[in-house]
Order: structure tokens, then C-alpha cells, then sequence
């Protein structure tokens, strides 16, 4: 080592320390590093030393040439291939911040970079360009050849860089990998140090979680893939694990959120089978969701972690699978063939005058770009409507991803005011945007989405029709009409007219005319033997009732009294739960609604009160016995007891 590099490398504990209190590093000193980066900076340096680099000489900044980069290229077709539609949606949300995207393969040399044009010009002095080498070997400490080393999402800021010609950069980098736990990449945000920011890899980790999980399912398209999580809400996200099962009940692949989950590595996880990991079999997941819109599979893993499961794979390719022993030895009908169609608009006509309507105005909108709001109450159907509009379009094969508004962590739009929308995104709204992008999107009860968090998304909005012409389809839901919402200053009347380009209103069960129709097509979903037929009593009282729960209540009273019946060909009224009878019909209600006057807004506040006051107290009771849940029940109680206030 020089006696320069020594002096400098002597002197670097000292620089470390006036990095957080120095006034001179405003953006260091928010960094507040833990004690494990600094030994991984400090590990990376004393590599570097041992390689004999300078660290004040000039770097070799000399690329591929032309014709080596298109080998570079070619060799890692798939992974630039699946990696740059990701780093063009990541660079959305960092855009004007003087950085770049790059992608490097398991070597270190970059693949693919895209960034802002004012920084191009000066971060050409340190080679971002396809064909430049990012090993530590050649550029010493820095974000992507140490994150290959230490195979660990990393920051290097500022004069962490052991190079001082890249000190005024901040890089932060997450390696790629496969569903086997090799090492495909790094993917990397390089930027200006001065222009740090903390949620950038938040973004970057996000992104590379997308990358790998577009892998796995490529790779493994012919497989069986379970996607599950301790959280039925996750499922769908990129907080979902998801396993790659072969035909014969061997685990292939998997992605990093499933090895977290069930705290294994890739090679103990490769060692078990679909039985040993999960305690079920290939027959039993194909006979369960065969049909796509099966509700999901509560069990526990083999450590005893209880997971929601959904499992996706190639109807036609799977349908010789052997059924679960208990299917096989119960006499039940032949599995109907897959029907690709039955997710969509037409496969919700039911015979109903006004949900053929409802049926024929959306098809009308298919494809044309028009966000879509739909009102109603909870449970009458608002998101299979929207899964089955997502079903007709041109994009089906994108994702549908589904978020309640009040319940996402939306940032703080701190730097919109100055232009700055990528400083405002966090980890949440990049994986929605993500996700949904040429896909569909759906805003559940929109007309909970807090103030400050509207600002954001209209800004988005506005943004998308510029950045992202193939974005995804916008469609919204709430439980009531917005007007009063955005008389009253809790909703922007601007995101309401972005948002409601096609406004229609769900019918609630009450006022449908095809409960007969409907009761076989849910029977068949709860899993149970839809060739049950109702008692004519049942099917009065069925008729009479008020359902406050809607759909979500049916589908339930079906589930217990079909359970309750056995293989009886005909549900009694002797087989419906103790608490649906004990709910008065709704022929009684609208009595005492016209001699009232009482709304049927009152009548549902009325009646969750009731359910509220039977149960003791107990809200998940209560919850229950309507038919919604827990959640769904304490929001529309606030609301309410808000509103007659």
C-alpha cells in the first residue's frame, strides 16, 4: 500500500465520526448507520487495500466494446428482458433526482442502465454505461460489487466509496436471485450523494422482489405455484410466498418471501415435498382450486405456522392429477372442464334485469381507458365485478391487485409541492404501482383515502397519462355516495371527477330477482355439493330476508346449512344457523320504513346495533352473525355513528 493510501486509510475512523455530526453532511448525518454497515464498509475497504488498489489514482474506465456487450447481452437475454420494465417503472418514482438504474450481471458488469440526462453527462466520468466493470476488484467499495460479495442489499454514500473519483455518488444495490438462491444480478439506484434519500432502497429491494418473482413464474410456468402468507390480505402482494410444486408433489423453486416465511434456505426447502411442508398433496390442491375463484386454503406448515394458501396452475396440463384420498373415496360428479370465460361479465348474468345493466355498461368501457367507480354495500359484489371486468380486457394476463384505501400505509406527500414525486413514494405504493401496472388496480371505499394521501394519488394520475400511457386500469368502490364527502372538504372533488369516468351503482341481494341462480354458483364456491337444492320454505325465508351482509352473508348461511344437511339432497330450515332465523324479515323493515320514514341507512345502522347488543359486546360475534367481518363491521359503525352526529 502507498504511503498516501495508508495516510488516507488511517485517517478513515475519524472521517467516519465527524460524518454524523459534521454540519457539512446534512444528508450523512440522516443516515444514522448501524454498527453493521460500518464493518461491512470497513470489510470491503480492507479487501480493496489487499487487492492493492489506489484509492486516488484514476479508475479504469474503459468498457466492453460494442461487440462484447451484445455477447454481454445475449448471454443475460432473460434477465434484461424481465429486469427492464421493472427499472423503467423504478425510475417513475425517482425521477429529476440526478440518479440512474442500473443492472449488472453476477459479475458486475452492467447490462442495462437508464437515468436522468443531466446526471448522464457526469456519471460518465465513472462508467455507468452497458459494458462497464462494478466487481470490487475494479472499482473498489461501491453499492454493486460489494453487494455481490456480501450477497446483501447495500448502501455506499459518499466517501464510502473506496474510489475518491466516486465519492460524490450514493448507491444503493440488492442482488438478484434465482428461485434456486443463485446469484443472477444486482440491481442498483446510483445518484448524486447530495441528492440521497431513504426510501430508495426500500424501492430498490421492491424492485428486485418483482424481477425474481417474474422469474420464478416463468421459469416454473408448467408447475403448480402456491402462493400463501400468515395474512390472508398479503396474498397478492409482494409480501406473498410462493413455491413452485412439481407434479409429483417436489418442491423446485422458490421465491425469497417464501424462504423467510418458513425460515429455510433454498437447498433445506429443495429437500421437502408438498406433504412434508404443507401436509397436503397435488390432488387435493387440484380438486380445491380447479376452480379460479376458490376461496383460500387455511393449514400449517410443517413447523407449525398457520398460512392462507391459494394455488395457480395450468388447468388443461394439471386436470390428470390424482384427487386427495378423502375426494377420491366420496361419490361426487366428474370435474367440469376449466372455463376461461367464467370469470368474466358475461358469466355474472344471472337472469337480474339490473345487473344485466350493470353487465352491458361495463363491457361498454373495456379497454378505453375509463376509470370505473362502483357504489354499493358491503358485500353485494363490487370486487368480482371488478375482477371480471380486469377478466375481459386485453391486459387479463397483468395482475388485479386489490388494496383498501384505509387500511394502506400511503406516504406523505412531502415532495410533490417541489416536484420531487419519486422522493414521495415508500415501499407500499411502489408495490401496488408495480404490480398493477398494465394491469388493473382497485381502490376499495376510495372515500376513506385520507387528504394528504389524495394529493398524492391525483398527482399520480396525472402523471401516469404522461409517464405510463400502458398503465393500469383504474377501477374505484365505496359503501356511499361521494357528494356529501366532497361538500364536506373530506374528499377532492378533482379526484373524484379522475376517478369516476363511468359511475354505477351495485344492486344490494335484497333487491335481486336471481337468488336461485345464485345459491347452486355458491354452494359449488364454498366447496360443497352445489347439486343441494333449497326447501320451498328456505327459499322463502331466503327471499323475505333483509341480508345486510349481502353476497358475503349468503355465501355463509349456504356453507353452514349445506354443512349441516350432509348428504341430505335438500337444505331445511332446520339446517340454518341459529342466528339467521333469529333475524327479522325484511318485510317488517320496510313496513316500519314507510310508516317511519326511516331510510334503509338507518335500518343497516339499526341493524348492526342489534347484531352489537346480542353478541354482548363482541364485535368479531356480531361481525359473524351479519355476515362481514370484523373490519368491515367496525368501519361502517364509525362511519354511521359519524354521520348521525
Amino acid at each position: 500500500m502507498s504511503a498516501p493510501d495508508r495516510a488516507i486509510r488511517g485517517a478513515r475512523p475519524l472521517a467516519r465520526a465527524r460524518r454524523v455530526d459534521s454540519p457539512a453532511r446534512p444528508i450523512a448525518s440522516a443516515l444514522a448507520l448501524p454498527a453493521w454497515h460500518v464493518d461491512q464498509i470497513d470489510r470491503s475497504h480492507e479487501r480493496c487495500a489487499a487487492l492493492g488498489l489506489s484509492r486516488i489514482e484514476a479508475p479504469d474506465l474503459s468498457p466492453l466494446g460494442r461487440a462484447d456487450v451484445g455477447v454481454l447481452r445475449e448471454r443475460n437475454r432473460r434477465l434484461h428482458s424481465q429486469a427492464a420494465p421493472v427499472m423503467e417503472m423504478l425510475y417513475e418514482q425517482i425521477v429529476d433526482t440526478e440518479s440512474m438504474v442500473v443492472l449488472c450481471d453476477a459479475s458486475g458488469t452492467v447490462i442495462h442502465s437508464i437515468g436522468d440526462d443531466d446526471f448522464l453527462a457526469r456519471a460518465s466520468k465513472v462508467a455507468l454505461a452497458p459494458g462497464a466493470d462494478w466487481s470490487e476488484a475494479a472499482k473498489g467499495t461501491n453499492a454493486v460489487g460489494t453487494a455481490l460479495v456480501a450477497e446483501t442489499p447495500t448502501l455506499v454514500h459518499a466517501d464510502e466509496h473506496y474510489l475518491h473519483a466516486n465519492h460524490f455518488l450514493t448507491c444503493s444495490a440488492a442482488p438478484i436471485l434465482d428461485p434456486r438462491g443463485n446469484l443472477l444480478g444486482v440491481l442498483d439506484v446510483s445518484g448524486d450523494q447530495h441528492r440521497y434519500h431513504q426510501h430508495t432502497m426500500a424501492l430498490v429491494k421492491m424492485s428486485v422482489r418483482m424481477i425474481e418473482n417474474q422469474w420464478l413464474a416463468d421459469k416454473h410456468r408448467h408447475a403448480m405455484r402456491l402462493h400463501f402468507h400468515g395474512r390472508a390480505g398479503h396474498l397478492g402482494t409482494l409480501m406473498e410466498g410462493i413455491v413452485a410444486v412439481a407434479g409429483d408433489g417436489r418442491i423446485v423453486g422458490a421465491n425469497r418471501s417464501a424462504l423467510e416465511q418458513l425460515g429455510l434456505p433454498a437447498a433445506a426447502l429443495r429437500r421437502h415435498n408438498l406433504q412434508s411442508l404443507f401436509g397436503t398433496t397435488v390432488g387435493a390442491l387440484v380438486d380445491r382450486f380447479r376452480q379460479p375463484l376458490a376461496a383460500p386454503l387455511a393449514l400449517h406448515t410443517g413447523s407449525g405456522r398457520c398460512v392462507h394458501l391459494q394455488a395457480r396452475f395450468d388447468w388443461p396440463m394439471w386436470s390428470g392429477a390424482a384427487p386427495s384420498p378423502a375426494a377420491a373415496a366420496a361419490p361426487r360428479p366428474a370435474p367440469a372442464p376449466a372455463r376461461t370465460a367464467a370469470v368474466g361479465l358475461s358469466h355474472l348474468l344471472t337472469g337480474d334485469t339490473k345487473i344485466a345493466s350493470l353487465v352491458a355498461r361495463l363491457q361498454s368501457v373495456i379497454d378505453h381507458d375509463v376509470a370505473v367507480l362502483l357504489l354499493g354495500e358491503t358485500g353485494s359484489g363490487r370486487q368480482t365485478l371488478a375482477r371480471a371486468l380486469h377478466a375481459d380486457c386485453a391486459h387479463a394476463g397483468a395482475p388485479f391487485v386489490a388494496v383498501h384505501c384505509a387500511t394502506l400505509a400511503w406516504p406523505q406527500p412531502t415532495g410533490l409541492a417541489a416536484g420531487r414525486a419519486g422522493e414521495a413514494a415508500t415501499a407500499p405504493t411502489l408495490d401496488l404501482l408495480l404490480q398493477a401496472r398494465q394491469g388493473t388496480l382497485l381502490l376499495q371505499e376510495i372515500g376513506e383515502l385520507p387528504l394528504p394521501q389524495q394529493a398524492w394519488l391525483l398527482q399520480w394520475l396525472q402523471q401516469r397519462g404522461h409517464a405510463t400511457p400502458a398503465g393500469p386500469a383504474i377501477v374505484c368502490t365505496s359503501g356511499h355516495d361521494l357528494r356529501p364527502l366532497v361538500e364536506a372538504g373530506r374528499l377532492r372533488a378533482d379526484l373524484v371527477h379522475r376517478l369516476a369516468g363511468l359511475t354505477l351503482q351495485v344492486p344490494p341481494l335484497r333487491e335481486r330477482s336471481d337468488l336461485q341462480v345464485l345459491v347452486p354458483r355458491l354452494l359449488e364456491r364454498a366447496g360443497v355439493d352445489h347439486s343441494l337444492a333449497l326447501h320451498e320454505q328456505v327459499l322463502h325465508r331466503f327471499r323475505q330476508h333483509p341480508w345486510p351482509g349481502n353476497l358475503h352473508q349468503l355465501f355463509n348461511v349456504l356453507r353452514s346449512a349445506a354443512l349441516m344437511a350432509g348428504a341430505g339432497p335438500l337444505i331445511t330450515l332446520d339446517h340454518l344457523p341459529a342466528e339467521f332465523m333469529a333475524e327479522p324479515p325484511a318485510t317488517k323493515a320496510r313496513t316500519d320504513q314507510r310508516q317511519t320514514g326511516t331510510s334503509l341507512n338507518e335500518l343497516e345502522l339499526d341493524a348492526m346495533r342489534n347484531a352489537l347488543r346480542d353478541a354482548q359486546g363482541n364485535l368479531t360475534l356480531a361481525a359473524r352473525r351479519l355476515g362481514v367481518s370484523r373490519s368491515t363491521l367496525y368501519r361502517k359503525l364509525r362511519w354511521r355513528e359519524r354521520a348521525a352526529d
